[in-house]
C-alpha cells in the first residue's frame, strides 16, 4: 500500500471543549426548562418567539416553495418511504412452540415518540427531513416531532414542506443543543422523545451522545463529518472520480474523501484533476480545505488489498467505479452505504434514491448500520410456560441457578416445583419453603 496523497490532518475523536460546553448547556436546560431554551435560542439563533410552527405560518412557507421543487421533494419522499416500508415488512412478529406447554414469541413495536433533527447552517436540508421523519412514520411511530434552526425568522420553506409531507406531527423552529434538548425533554410538546435521530454539527452530535449516555433517550448514530470513499480500477473515468470526490468534500472543511485504487496512472490523473475541479466550483474554499487537510489517494496492489484497507477505514459512503460491482458487494464488510457503478452517485443516495443518508461515521460502520426503521423499533419477546411444562424448565433453571451461586433464582424455581408437584421426589436439592 502506498499513499499517493496523504491527509495533512487526522480527524479528532472527541473534543473536551465541546463536551464541557454542551454539558453546561444541557444541565442548564434540565434545571430551568423552557426559559433556558428560550434564552439559548435568542442568543444563538436570534429567535425567541413561538417555537411551534403554527398551521397558518406553515401554509405560508409551503406556498413559497416552487412547484418543481415540491415535485422533486415528493419524488424523494416516495423513494425513501417505500424503501423504509419494505424494511418494516421484512421484520415480523412470530410465535413458536418449542415444547408442549411452552410458547415463545417476539413482537415488533415502534417507539411512542421520535425526535428528528434537521440541520440548518449553509444549506436547506429538505432531504434530511425526509430521511428521518418519513422513516419514523414508515416504522409506525405515532408521534414525530421535527426541529430545525430558523433562518431569517423561519425554517427554510423547503424544509417545512418536506417535514409536513413526511408526516411530522409537530415542527419546532429550534436548532442546536437547545433544539435537541427540547425534543428529548418534551418541551413545547409535553411528549419527551424516546429516540433522537438526524445529523447536526459537533455540538448537536455531542448533545445527542450525552442525552443517550445518561439514559434520557436513545439515538441513531454518533454523526461526525461526512466521509466518502471511491474504489476505482483502470476502467474508471478519472474525471468522474474527481468530480465525485469534490462533490462530497463540499459538505464541510473537515469532510474526508478517499480514493482506493490499484492503478498508479489513474491515481496520478485524479491527483492532477481534483484541484482543477475545485477551482471551477462557485465556492471552492470548503472543498479545497477538505481535500488539502483530509483527502487521500491510497494505491493498493490488488482488489483484495483494497477491500482490506477500505474496511479498516469503514467509510460512511463507498462508491464502486470498478469492474464486477457484485464482487465488491460480496467482499466489502464495513461501510454505511454502497454505490455500485458509474450510474450511482453518492449524491443520489443523499437526495432521492431511497436508501437513508443518515449513516455511521468515524469507523462506526464496523459495528453499526445507518438510520432505518430498525432504529425506531423495539424487538420485544414474550414467553408462556404452563404448569406441566414448568416441571422440566424449573428443574433445569434451579440447578443452573445454584451453579451460578444465585440462590434466590433457584428458590423461585423450587417454589414452583413444590407447589405444582407436591408429591414428586426430586433427585437434586429442592428448597422447601417454610414461611407461612
Amino acid at each position: 500500500m502506498e499513499l499517493v496523497k496523504k491527509a495533512k490532518k487526522s480527524l479528532a475523536y472527541g473534543n473536551s471543549r465541546i463536551r464541557e460546553a454542551v454539558t453546561f448547556l444541557l444541565d442548564d436546560i434540565r434545571t430551568r426548562g423552557e426559559p433556558a431554551v428560550r434564552e439559548m435560542a435568542a442568543k444563538y439563533d436570534g429567535w425567541s418567539t413561538d417555537f411551534v410552527l403554527q398551521e397558518e405560518k406553515k401554509e405560508r412557507l409551503i406556498a413559497m416553495v416552487p412547484e418543481q421543487v415540491k415535485t422533486d421533494i415528493r419524488f424523494a419522499h416516495d423513494q425513501v418511504f417505500n424503501f423504509a416500508r419494505m424494511q418494516r415488512q421484512s421484520i415480523q412478529d412470530f410465535e413458536v412452540r418449542p415444547h408442549p406447554g411452552v410458547r415463545l414469541g417476539q413482537r415488533v413495536l415502534p417507539v411512542d415518540v421520535a425526535g428528528c433533527y434537521v440541520p440548518g447552517g449553509r444549506f436547506a436540508h429538505a432531504c434530511s427531513a425526509i430521511m428521518s421523519v418519513a422513516t419514523a412514520k414508515a416504522a409506525g411511530v405515532p408521534f414525530v416531532v421535527a426541529c430545525s434552526p430558523p433562518r431569517e425568522e423561519s425554517i427554510a420553506p423547503a424544509v417545512a414542506f418536506a417535514m409536513d409531507l413526511a408526516g411530522a406531527d409537530v415542527i419546532l423552529e429550534l436548532g442546536g443543543v437547545q433544539g435537541v434538548a427540547a425534543m428529548a425533554y418534551g418541551y413545547f410538546t409535553n411528549r419527551p422523545a424516546d429516540i433522537l435521530v438526524g445529523p447536526g454539527n459537533a455540538y448537536v452530535a455531542e448533545a445527542k451522545a450525552l442525552l443517550a449516555g445518561d439514559g434520557t433517550c436513545g439515538i441513531d448514530v454518533y454523526a461526525g463529518p461526512t466521509e466518502s470513499a471511491i474504489i476505482a480500477d483502470r476502467s474508471a473515468d478519472p474525471m468522474t472520480i474527481a468530480i465525485d470526490l469534490v462533490s462530497q468534500a463540499e459538505h464541510g472543511p473537515d469532510s474526508p474523501v478517499w480514493l482506493f485504487t490499484d492503478c498508479r496512472d489513474l491515481a496520478y490523473q485524479v491527483l492532477n484533476l481534483v484541484p482543477r475541479v475545485i477551482a471551477d466550483m462557485p465556492d471552492p474554499h470548503v472543498p479545497k480545505t477538505a481535500w488539502a487537510d483530509f483527502g487521500e489517494i491510497i494505491l493498493c496492489n490488488n482488489r483484495d488489498e483494497i477491500c482490506r484497507v477500505c474496511d479498516t477505514y469503514a467509510p460512511e459512503h463507498v462508491q464502486i467505479l470498478a469492474a464486477d460491482p457484485d464482487w465488491w458487494l460480496e467482499s466489502l464488510r464495513s461501510y454505511g452505504s454502497l454505490f455500485l457503478g458509474e450510474g450511482s452517485s453518492v449524491a443520489h443516495g443523499d437526495k432521492c434514491s431511497g436508501t437513508n443518508h443518515i449513516l455511521p461515521t468515524r469507523k462506526a460502520a464496523q459495528h453499526s448500520g445507518g438510520l432505518s426503521v430498525h432504529k425506531f423499533l423495539k424487538i420485544s419477546t414474550y414467553q408462556e410456560i404452563d404448569t406441566e411444562a414448568s416441571k422440566r424448565f424449573s428443574a433445569v433453571a434451579s440447578r443452573l441457578s445454584r451453579v451460578e451461586g444465585m440462590e434466590g433464582h433457584a428458590r423461585s424455581c423450587d417454589w414452583r416445583l413444590t407447589k405444582f408437584f407436591p408429591r414428586e421426589n426430586w433427585d437434586f436439592q429442592v428448597f422447601k419453603n417454610h414461611i407461612s
